[in-house]
């Protein structure tokens, strides 16, 4: 792809989603960044959370993941429905009940401050690390495909890419955030669409025929019942995707940010419950464009990547196919990637501001110039990590960090199901202990699973043990209302 039509493509998808930013800005206040003044249409939020649910390591990995595991990923997908509800009917209401602009001030009403702190604090750093590994995926595309062919730095090209986000969200925040996700949305899903049309025209499949052609290849396997020790059995990834989704959507102030910006909690779960629906066939349509990507290179005679995330990149910008995939791929790409990464940016300065800064109750003007502040200072932040995943330069040690930061989400699950299901009153001081001791014991049980389990591996349940560790430990440390 010739950098000139990248850089028009990158030039022309943000010069709108800095006019969107624009109208959408105009008079905003702390309440339209934190909450979009509650009056967000519950289906242009639910339209939206699908690319940022989804995510720039989505769009790259998903469609490769059925090399080995088929289309298993699915179990957890469907998993993801019984979490959505439990969203819908029990954390929704209640936040809603509390009037919440951070979520984990809940934490602070039942528990107590150490605990509330520990909740934030743990988002924080779940959502940095997530936040910069997706735009560095990001950063390094443009780098190969752009900025490389000007001898442009690796170090620009990371200022570059935060300072685009910052200046579509730094003035209307969530109420910008749910519209640009939205147009995201549409051009992710497009450029599925238009990747799996063209390559069904190279296989001479009509629409029929590649349902037919997808359906009875080895690769469109959803169900696994045979090996309960491995990683894709159902029951496993059924449970594991419903506590995915209640932890990274409902315990996550960024997912439910835009979620307590619907004008009710009506609005709210039709929103919920939509956006889950939505989700199957999104997610279907990723498996199926995996599976057509695979049969497509092996008649091709293309080799299969060591890496199973390249395969999507290869075929589609190393001119296999027509041209204009490898356009569609980059507009996917970029807008999985930064549809997720400006809602975290948006989420962590209003957890960061709320949280951390304790501004509840403050008036207008000086919330409104510490928000600013701080929405600078985490893209600064962002900035440093991505350089120093780019300084690592280690596939091996960049994946730990992302899965320590996945592993911070037990806690959470932890103490919200403690608070929610239980009447006990918790010694707060010593809650951050428990929070940090919980992902250290789950790390050290599914290093030596095998051993410990008569050959058992650990999945994404790894969440649930987890959040049980930190639910034991509160148990331990509870004392009666």
């Amino acid at each position: 792809m010739q950098p000139t039509t990248v850089l028009i493509i990158i030039i022309g998808y943000f010069a709108l989603l800095l006019t969107i930013s624009y109208i959408t800005g105009r008079h905003a206040t702390n309440i339209t960044f934190f909450l979009g003044n509650r009056q967000s249409p519950w289906y242009i939020v639910a339209f939206g959370m699908i690319s940022a649910t989804l995510s720039g390591v989505t769009f790259i990995s998903v469609p490769g993941y059925v090399i080995d595991s088929q289309f298993s990923y699915m179990q957890i997908v469907i998993g993801y429905l019984l979490g959505y509800a439990v969203i819908a009917n029990i954390l929704m209401p209640m936040y809603y009940r509390l009037n919440l602009t951070s979520i984990y001030t809940y934490l602070e009403k039942r528990f107590g401050k150490s605990s509330y702190k520990a909740g934030a604090s743990f988002f924080l750093l779940s959502r940095t690390i997530g936040a910069a590994f997706r735009l560095f995926l990001v950063a390094n595309v443009l780098q190969i495909t752009l900025f490389n062919q000007w001898n442009i730095p690796f170090e620009a090209t990371v200022v570059i890419t935060i300072l685009l986000i910052w200046l579509y969200t730094f003035r209307g925040g969530i109420r910008t955030i749910i519209w640009t996700d939205s147009l995201q949305t549409l051009f992710m899903l497009t450029a599925v669409g238009v990747t799996v049309y063209l390559i069904s025209q190279q296989l001479d499949l009509s629409f029929s025929g590649v349902v037919h052609t997808v359906a009875e290849s080895k690769y469109s396997k959803i169900f696994f019942w045979e090996n309960w020790n491995g990683e894709y059995h159902f029951i496993k990834q059924f449970f594991a995707g419903a506590f995915i989704a209640i932890v990274m959507t409902g315990l996550d102030q960024d997912m439910m940010q835009k979620n307590l910006s619907c004008r009710n909690i009506k609005e709210a779960k039709k929103n919920m419950y939509w956006f889950s629906l939505a989700l199957v066939p999104v997610n279907l349509l990723f498996m199926s464009l995996g599976a057509l990507l695979i049969i497509y290179a092996q008649k091709e005679g293309i080799p299969m990547p060591e890496q199973s995330d390249d395969l999507f990149p290869i075929i589609a910008t190393q001119g296999y196919l027509a041209p204009v995939v490898g356009i569609f791929f980059l507009i996917g790409l970029v807008s999985a990637a930064y549809s997720s990464a400006d809602s975290a940016l948006t989420a962590l300065t209003t957890s960061f501001t709320m949280d951390i800064l304790d501004s509840k109750g403050m008036e207008e003007k000086p919330l409104k110039r510490r928000r600013k502040r701080v929405h600078v200072g985490v893209s600064v932040v962002l900035v440093a990590i991505i350089l120093i995943f780019n300084a690592v330069n280690n596939q091996a040690v960049i994946s730990a960090l992302f899965t320590i930061a996945g592993y911070t989400y037990g806690p959470l699950l932890g103490m919200y199901t403690f608070g929610l299901f239980t009447k006990y009153q918790v010694r707060d001081k010593w809650v951050p202990l428990v929070a940090v001791l919980s992902p250290i014991i789950s790390g050290l049980i599914s290093f030596n699973s095998e051993t410990l389990f008569n050959g058992y591996q650990f999945g994404f349940e790894l969440l649930i043990v987890n959040g049980l560790i930190t639910l034991i430990g509160l148990f331990l440390l509870r004392r009666k209302s």
